[in-house]
């Protein structure tokens, strides 16, 4: 595993996560979720799924300073997940088993701002086992800013957006491991992020979101047409 580094210069270590540190992981989560001054911002795991992916079915890495668990990413391997990210995607059911969630990143409050999602983000997508996996993806809230930047990072784009959850609105984002998505030319929209039903329309009609950026009212999304 690789190291982090902290705004002050600070190297630390990235390990993975085992059985032993769930405890510390459930702390850290419920501490995150306390501090989010948008709650719905966060869809939590479970220890049940949190115990899942430990078994061996993703990974979860995290940071430890000073003996304490201050960061942690997870990637899961959805299996028979009845609400599965690849049929909002677009990805053909056969390929399915092939498809990882990029699920929750945590970082204790005294440790944000250092820039630790992203670096993890890295580290874990570098781990994935392209021989098994060919999808990578992922739900972002509309306007959790900080992670939908995180995931572009990741090379992923918004593939749709739905209701998932039951009542909550996400871009589904997902990324093809083997190959980037090819643009067919310079034609691109540029979309005000609250407007769920234009954005809806566009991606229905084969467009992508692929960044984004602050507007004179709020944030723009900037979609263009591609060949998947």
């Amino acid at each position: 595993m690789k190291q982090v580094t902290l705004k002050d210069g600070t190297s630390l270590p990235v390990v993975k996560l085992t059985k032993h540190d769930l405890p510390e992981i459930t702390q850290l989560q419920t501490k995150v979720i306390e501090h989010l001054s948008e709650k719905t911002f966060l869809q939590p795991l479970s220890e049940e799924e949190f115990e899942y992916i430990l078994d061996g079915n993703g990974l979860l890495v995290g940071v430890r300073s000073d003996g304490n668990l201050i960061a942690f990413r997870a990637l899961m391997d959805p299996g028979e997940d009845p609400e599965h990210l690849g049929e909002d995607a677009g990805i053909p059911k056969e390929q399915w088993s092939s498809v990882l969630y990029s699920e929750i990143t945590n970082v204790h409050p005294d440790f944000q701002g250092n820039g630790l999602q992203r670096q993890l983000g890295k580290i874990v997508m570098e781990e994935v086992d392209a021989d098994r996996y060919k999808y990578v993806c992922a739900t972002v809230a509309p306007f959790n800013i900080a992670s939908i930047k995180d995931k572009f990072e990741l090379g992923m784009h918004i593939a749709a957006l739905s209701v998932k959850y039951e009542t909550l609105t996400r871009y589904i984002m997902t990324k093809k491991l083997a190959a980037d998505v090819s643009v067919m030319s310079d034609d691109s929209i540029e979309v005000e992020m609250g407007d769920t039903s234009k954005q809806q329309k566009l991606l229905k009609r084969g467009w992508i979101g692929t960044s984004i950026h602050k507007g004179d009212v709020g944030f723009i999304v900037l979609y263009k047409k591609v060949i998947l």
